[in-house]
């Protein structure tokens, strides 16, 4: 039988700011890693991304 891992994670935007001269949006991205109960605070959306790579073993 396989060992079978599992990740879950809950991904949270929150819309921080819009630039009021392009309309560019400036989101605040909140991860919790589910199983260790870790929550981080992130600006892109690619710094989010690397973060789940690296508790999955993925980078």
């Amino acid at each position: 039988m396989e060992h079978q891992q599992i990740a879950s994670f809950v991904v949270r935007f929150h819309l921080a700011n819009i630039d009021v001269q392009n309309g560019k949006k400036k989101w605040r991205i909140k991860v919790t890693h589910v199983q260790e109960d870790i929550e981080i605070l992130f600006e892109t959306l690619d710094d989010a991304m690397y973060f789940m790579r690296n508790i999955i073993g993925d980078s």
